[in-house]
């Protein structure tokens, strides 16, 4: 057993083929993100989903709103690198053209697509095919209808109608004897959905899909995903997630792959900045180097630990822990390799391009 299983044993649950990756607690927590490109416009949609495929990303959804998305589909899953998922709403028929298409997966909402005999024929035709489904419940999905009402309600009791709703479409699923079969329940607020997702996980042993739906710009969805998610993961709830981020969805990526890293759930799969948050003793300007690293070595997928550190007090201790530090003086920095110091005193308008040409040497092997 390795170290991370030992702090947060993974609930047991079945596992669930999406063409290459395998969803469940016997493999990886596999991170999920979605283009913002229409799949009419192929070339777009193809060109995101390898920039998302490239930061890591090992499946990709896509909306399907219409028939003629639906055509274009497969154009677009021919060039994929990765399995895709169809994001169906209100439409079950657009969601038998997206299996015939290519999709590896298929997301519904029980909130907008009734149970009907379109229903049926997706479920029978997703057997026959082996292809997956991911029943999706968005809180927004679940809500009263009148805003006055929607507000009166506490978390639990959306909790409570999402995880109805999925237990009612999971019901259904299972009587077609259909259990290829992922869950999601999302809020868009921390109580709600750790509530949902930890009333659904002990009604059955499906793999969740953890996520916060409409969670925000940046700081704000981040804040909410390691909150929530943060504390699903730490009771080993949650085998495949997307973190929804407004604006560019490489991001997304970035932030759940992190995510499992530094709770232990993943391997370290990029560099790791390690900066301090200064005080009076700095004598260099440590926020701007440490952020210009950052976002320089966002895309390095080789894993490699830098520590940059500001003063004499943590810094010498920090940087030989890291397999690269740079401890700050009074306008210099001094290198660390692997816990052994270089000597050499670098200027401190030289400690960017030293450290990223460091950094780049150290993982073009």
């Amino acid at each position: 057993m390795s170290h991370c299983e030992s702090l947060f044993p993974r609930r047991r649950t079945r596992t669930v083929r999406v063409a290459s990756v395998l969803i469940g607690s016997d493999h990886p927590v596999s991170v999920q993100s979605m283009i913002t490109a229409p799949a009419e416009n192929v070339e777009a949609a193809v060109a995101q989903i390898v920039r998302l495929a490239d930061a890591g990303a090992q499946l990709v959804r896509l909306a399907v709103p219409t028939p003629a998305a639906a055509k274009a589909l497969r154009a677009v899953c021919d060039r994929s690198p990765v399995p895709l998922v169809a994001d169906i709403h209100f439409n079950a028929r657009l969601a038998l053209a997206a299996m015939e298409a290519g999709a590896a997966k298929i997301r519904i909402n029980p909130g907008n697509i009734p149970v009907a005999d379109d229903l049926y024929r997706v479920i029978d035709e997703a057997g026959r095919r082996g292809t997956a489904i991911r029943i999706g419940v968005n809180s927004g999905s679940v809500m009263p209808r009148d805003r006055d009402d929607a507000r009166q309600h506490a978390p639990q009791e959306i909790a409570r109608r999402m995880v109805d709703a999925a237990r009612s479409y999971l019901d259904l699923f299972e009587r077609r004897s259909f259990r290829d079969i992922v869950l999601s329940l999302k809020g868009s607020d921390v109580p709600t959905t750790v509530w949902a997702y930890r009333h659904m996980a002990e009604a059955c042993d499906y793999p969740l899909h953890l996520g916060i739906t409409a969670a925000g710009p940046r700081e704000e969805a981040v804040l909410k995903s390691a909150a929530g998610l943060g504390a699903l993961l730490a009771e080993g709830l949650g085998d495949t997630l997307r973190i929804s981020i407004t604006g560019d969805p490489v991001n997304e990526v970035h932030v759940g792959r992190r995510l499992l890293e530094v709770m232990g759930l993943a391997p370290l799969a990029g560099v790791e900045i390690i900066s301090c948050p200064t005080c009076g003793r700095c004598e260099v300007d440590l926020t701007s180097l440490a952020e210009k690293l950052y976002e320089a070595t966002r895309s390095i997928r080789k894993p490699l630990r830098v520590a940059v550190m500001g003063c004499v007090v943590n810094g010498p201790g920090e940087a030989r822990e890291a397999d690269l530090g740079v401890a700050a003086g009074r306008g210099f920095g001094v290198f660390f390799r692997h816990g052994q110091t270089t000597g050499e005193k670098i200027p401190q308008d030289q400690l960017f391009e030293r450290t990223f040409d460091e950094i780049r040497r150290l993982t073009a092997s």
